[in-house]
């Protein structure tokens, strides 16, 4: 499901900071704007409360996952509360095999082609580029060029509408989008708007 999801629409909201109360209404301003993957980082209040309460109130093609997820046990906490991805900012093969085991999805983090086979060997689904303004377009095609065919990178940090273009063209998957979409204290029609932007930047784009 989650590379269908992505090629139906390759912006992944990063929801940090999403607050249980808020997640309802900002859940649903995203799916209406065509996101089909968000992802609630476990540093953010309440994460596995969240997770719910999307996964609870929208619909099954759009996919709930969580980021910044550290260990096993949380890959487990995770999944209890219905979330069906998990995302890393690193490699770590406990914590991949763990997701594997649980029957997630799974997006870790990766800078450097070793981290990105060893991922890939451990079942990653997607590869998470990052951060990717350390890295650039030019990156991604030299990598793209001795993955195996078909693998998926997913740039994340640093992302706009002025670069969408370029990584695009150098052979990515989507994107994962964090502050620039939502940060604490945005409403849901401020985030309604900033999604908006990034969708049209999207299909522009492309």
């Amino acid at each position: 499901m989650l590379k269908k999801t992505l090629a139906m629409n390759g912006l992944i909201a990063i929801l940090r900071g999403l607050r249980p109360e808020e997640a309802l209404a900002i859940g649903k301003v995203l799916y209406d704007a065509g996101f089909r993957t968000l992802e609630v980082p476990l540093n953010s209040p309440e994460p596995y409360t969240s997770i719910r309460i999307l996964r609870d109130s929208l619909p099954e093609d759009c996919l709930i996952g969580a980021g910044t997820v550290l260990s096993p046990e949380q890959v487990q906490q995770v999944k209890a509360a219905g979330g069906q991805l998990i995302v890393m900012p690193h490699s770590d093969p406990k914590v991949l095999r763990a997701a594997k085991a649980a029957g997630l999805y799974l997006a870790p983090g990766v800078a450097t082609p070793t981290e990105a086979f060893a991922a890939l060997a451990e079942g990653a689904d997607v590869l998470k580029l990052f951060p990717a303004e350390q890295m650039g377009p030019a990156v991604v095609k030299a990598w793209l060029a001795v993955l195996p065919a078909g693998t998926h990178l997913i740039p994340v940090g640093g992302i706009n509408a002025d670069n969408m273009g370029a990584f695009l063209q150098a052979g990515v998957s989507g994107f994962g989008l964090g502050s620039g979409l939502f940060k604490p204290g945005m409403t849901a029609a401020d985030v309604a708007e900033k999604a908006k932007g990034y969708m049209q930047a999207w299909h522009a784009a492309r």
